[in-house]
């Protein structure tokens, strides 16, 4: 691109106005238009390719009765995405994308499968409300392959996904201590918690968060409560969208990787895409605290990327109103009086 940002803001304004339609008729996709065209560098953006990344991993926290199942739900869970029977593989394989499963430390023996990649950290964070969730060490480990893992992706656009029991309860509290939101706007039921699993869960988040200041930086607080899946989407969705990528982000724990990502670098927005509001109590507070405006809400909150997965068709469609619909010079319509 040799223009002006202000000037090739203007180019694109004027490419879609020039589209055969009222100005600004289109809504929300003239501005994903326009954000993948400035994340391109071009009038003409290439989105046409997508892939599905899913962490999996497991959280000393739920030995503490945070979720509504138990950890080896995780594992049980990611056989079943390998197996193809799960809502990510029905939706990525309708739309045509490829999915990716990242073993980031799923608890027990490690899973040997060929369309399972091993970046296990260790075998499940510790409790954090007890001690850190993980060490420094494990920290920087869980970030370089999440940048590695990154840095491998070819597709024009990648969306990430997770899977791991009680990480609901880490994602809240990555969100309240990087973000300062109060913990009872965050915490929420997760996999099925009823009101007193909720209140439970709220009273040993509080008593987890009083080990440490808030707020933290986004290095301190995964490395103090994050989950090995989420510390390495942190990475990854900082290291993708540095490259140009578009980054779709998914719900609740996603956008919670998102956070740390942004408060670590805080120019990535532009290469985000935060495709729909969870039905997960507090994610609205988050995607406010950050200024993020999702594209669907379809009272989901499955993970898995699902959410993601469902924004790809309306990404590629607002990429292609730029690309391929007529002008009202080339199409011979009249313009506005």
């Amino acid at each position: 691109m040799t223009n002006s940002p202000d000037t090739f803001a203007t180019s694109i304004q004027r490419a879609l106005d020039s589209k055969t339609k009222p100005i600004g008729s289109l809504g929300r996709l003239e501005q994903l238009a326009a954000q993948i065209a400035t994340l391109q560098g071009t009038l003409n953006p290439s989105i046409s390719t997508c892939q599905l990344i899913i962490f999996g991993a497991d959280h000393g926290i739920a030995g503490q009765g945070v979720s509504a199942y138990p950890s080896e739900v995780t594992r049980q869970m990611v056989l079943n995405l390998l197996s193809g029977g799960a809502a990510a593989n029905v939706i990525a394989n309708s739309l045509n994308i490829p999915i990716q499963l990242i073993d980031a430390g799923i608890a027990g023996d490690p899973i040997d499968h060929p369309n399972l990649l091993n970046r296990r950290i260790a075998p499940g964070t510790a409790d954090f409300s007890l001690c850190p969730a993980m060490t420094p060490d494990q920290y920087q480990l869980a970030t370089s392959h999440g940048t590695e893992i990154a840095n491998s992706i070819t597709t024009d656009a990648i969306c990430f996904g997770e899977i791991g029991i009680a990480n609901t309860a880490s994602a809240s509290i990555i969100a309240h201590k990087i973000l300062d939101i109060p913990l009872p706007d965050l915490v929420g039921p997760g996999t099925g918690l009823d009101q007193s699993g909720i209140n439970h869960k709220l009273d040993i988040l509080t008593k987890s968060s009083d080990r440490t200041p808030t707020p933290l930086d986004a290095q301190i607080a995964l490395t103090e409560y994050g989950g090995f899946e989420i510390a390495m989407m942190s990475a990854a969705i900082q290291s993708a969208a540095k490259s140009k990528r578009l980054v779709i982000i998914d719900g609740f724990i996603a956008t919670a990787a998102a956070i740390a990502a942004i408060n670590s670098d805080p120019s990535i927005t532009n290469a985000l895409v935060f495709s729909h509001r969870s039905g997960e109590r507090g994610h609205d507070a988050m995607l406010q605290a950050i200024n993020a405006n999702p594209l669907l809400d379809l009272d989901m909150r499955l993970g898995e990327g699902t959410g993601a997965l469902l924004a790809w068709p309306i990404i590629k469609a607002a990429a292609a109103i730029l690309n391929d619909m007529a002008t009202f010079e080339s199409a011979g319509v009249s313009e506005k009086l």
